[in-house]
């Protein structure tokens, strides 16, 4: 097969974040040319935990001309600077992992080492104090204008974000059918999905299908048979509770709060009316009801829900676009949600397939190109995430020793060695995370590099301190600017 016939006729099936997602991209930017119907089943709930996002979420609603205080007020969501990590590198250890760029660099080297430089000159402040949006995170603050930008992104309340895609959507011509997807009929010579067959016997036709069914993957995975790559073995995590919980403070932080404990972590997402709370862990080293009673524990605030058991295999399908079937969502994957990269993986894959769009027909060289990229950018993703549990120094518990003993990906494996032994952190093609992502969680985890770019030596002690202590004193005065994160949501877009 090199060649289909035109694709007019694009059916989504599955709703939830990943299904109204592609829905309204593809209605807004591709709209005029295709006929796009989506079939999800009010009886059938989604996992709606993905509540935290990473920057790029806000060029995808520039893209699609979405509101910023319509989309927040209707998501009752507060803004995102970066992620608190507690108890990662140690016990007792708290570093941030902030959406900022730290410093100042220069041609040969990024700013840390300047800042290593620094500390070999006896000036000993947290690398943390040369970023703004760390800064600002800390002291509880945000907001923005043209003259002091900030970089950012948002807590939400995931279901309230699909029916806020769903209103978008609809009046762009997108077709939306209740019912619950019984049979998938393939084309018996190409294999080919061509239709959905619903539980009330009604047929639905199309040329090209988008999975969002989560998990379970019914047509990636139960009708074509894509094969499951699994990363249990560096991802051992297998389990999350989830629960709401009611807010108890006016305080709303801008951070997300990733808190390690024995057998994993557990996540706190501040939205303006609640509080998500989950705990993530692996059932090898704790039962569900010692999970359940640890969050139970563990959390402020009156609790709005049951708490929900997810049970997930992280890994990735072989193939996130087989034959005329494109998965999105956990359809195609689960890495663990510890850098709130799910909803990011959604929208850089809707993105992808907009840019190949089968208009004339799918192609095998569509297929591979798209299938590429999203193998590097999910590996990358990956091996970031597995930093934060092979790079530490605790061992109070099985959990832990495992983790620090397992044997990593190669590609992984080089960036922590070349950043211990000379300071430096290339990027490969498919890295979403910048190099200072990679050495504010290298730093944070407890890896001190043996050497920095001599470039950093270049300055004169004096010349150093001057700048060093320039960028930090600027921070300060802009943060002291700033109002309460809390003001500013309330000023803005309150839920």
């Amino acid at each position: 097969m090199t060649k289909t016939n035109a694709v007019k006729n694009v059916v989504i099936a599955g709703g939830g974040t990943a299904g109204w997602m592609a829905a309204a991209a593809l209605a807004k930017l591709v709209g005029n040319n295709i006929n796009i119907t989506l079939v999800e089943s009010d009886d059938i709930g989604t996992v709606g935990v993905g509540e935290a996002t990473i920057p790029p979420i806000r060029t995808f609603h520039k893209l699609l001309g979405i509101n910023e205080q319509a989309f927040m007020k209707a998501t009752q969501a507060s803004f995102k600077l970066g992620i608190s990590f507690e108890n990662w590198g140690d016990e007792n250890t708290h570093y941030i992992h902030s959406f900022g760029a730290t410093g100042k660099e220069c041609w040969a080297g990024e700013f840390h080492h300047f800042w290593l430089q620094g500390k070999a000159l006896g000036i000993n402040n947290p690398f943390g104090d040369y970023c703004y949006e760390l800064q600002a995170a800390k002291a509880g603050k945000f907001a923005f204008n043209q003259q002091n930008p900030i970089n950012y992104a948002y807590h939400m309340d995931a279901t309230r974000y699909a029916q806020f895609l769903r209103e978008f959507s609809e009046p762009l011509g997108v077709k939306r059918i209740e019912g619950k997807i019984q049979k998938v009929v393939k084309n018996t010579t190409t294999g080919h999905i061509e239709s959905l067959i619903l539980n009330n016997g009604e047929h639905i036709n199309g040329d090209f299908f988008i999975d969002c069914t989560g998990f379970r993957g019914l047509l990636i995975e139960q009708a074509l048979h894509t094969g499951y790559e699994d990363w249990s073995h560096l991802l051992p995590c297998n389990s999350a509770i989830a629960v709401q919980t009611k807010s108890t403070s006016e305080t709303v932080l801008p951070l997300t709060r990733s808190i390690a404990h024995k057998s994993g972590w557990q996540w706190r997402i501040p939205l303006q009316n609640r509080v998500g709370n989950g705990l993530v862990y692996c059932s090898q080293y704790m039962d569900d009801e010692q999970a359940k009673a640890l969050l139970l524990n563990n959390i402020e605030g009156e609790p709005l829900t049951e708490p929900r058991i997810i049970k997930f295999k992280t890994g990735r399908r072989l193939k996130g676009w087989n034959k005329n079937c494109l998965a999105l969502g956990l359809a195609s994957g689960f890495v663990e949600p510890l850098e709130s990269t799910s909803i990011h993986l959604i929208m850089s894959g809707i993105i992808r397939f907009m840019r190949l769009f089968p208009f004339n027909g799918i192609t095998n060289h569509a297929i591979d190109e798209y299938n590429k990229q999203l193998k590097s950018e999910i590996e990358n993703i990956r091996d970031f995430i597995v930093l934060h549990y092979k790079v530490t120094n605790r061992d109070d518990s099985e959990f832990w020793q495992h983790c620090s003993a397992m044997e990593v990906p190669k590609t992984l494996q080089h960036k922590i060695d070349l950043f211990k032994q000379t300071g430096r952190v290339f990027l490969d093609d498919g890295d979403i995370f910048r190099v200072d992502s990679w050495v504010q969680v290298m730093l944070g985890q407890g890896i001190e590099p043996n050497q920095h770019h001599l470039i950093a030596s270049m300055m004169s002690d004096e010349e150093l301190t001057r700048f060093l202590h320039g960028i930090k004193q600027q921070i300060e005065q802009r943060v002291s600017q700033l109002p309460s994160h809390h003001e500013f949501l309330k000023q803005y877009c309150p839920a």
